[in-house]
């Protein structure tokens, strides 16, 4: 019975610790500002899926000259994708579709992007996605950047 009162004590505080740590990198993530909720989809076919499979649940912070975008749901502190403003291309922008909808938070408008050879999705919310066109419309003199 103790021992049974005492593995409980540890998952317990194991599962406090890791939600502890999930909060606090996600309060790193966002310590130097300039940060947006932004769900992705990469490496998506020319007819969007109205599924809603594949997109991932992120925040995506500027860095400079290019978004570093996290999973919310990691313990990694490292950016899972980089989008380098000379390499994004924005093609179309849309409302989320179908099951869509339910995959991703609402009010958002999906953006799709290509990234060298690369098609993605990126969906935010109408602010987010003032900001960030913004931001790749503020590209230096010089670079090509091509804003649909």
């Amino acid at each position: 019975m103790v021992l049974a009162l005492w593995v409980g004590g540890l998952v317990v505080v194991l599962v406090l610790v890791g939600l502890f740590v999930f909060g606090l990198r996600r309060r790193l993530i966002q310590r130097s500002g300039g940060t947006f909720d932004c769900s992705l989809r990469w490496d998506v076919a020319d007819d969007p899926d109205p599924s809603g499979k594949g997109w991932v649940y992120g925040v995506a912070r500027y860095s400079g000259d290019r978004v570093d975008w996290f999973r919310v749901f990691s313990y990694s502190p490292r950016p899972r994708r980089a989008l380098e403003r000379a390499a994004i291309e924005v093609v179309d922008r849309r409302l989320p579709e179908g099951e869509e909808e339910l995959a991703l938070l609402s009010d958002s408008v999906v953006l799709g992007c290509l990234l060298r050879e690369t098609r993605l999705e990126l969906a935010m919310s109408e602010d987010a996605l003032t900001g960030f066109l913004a931001w790749l419309e503020a590209a230096p003199p010089g670079q090509r950047v091509n804003v649909a």
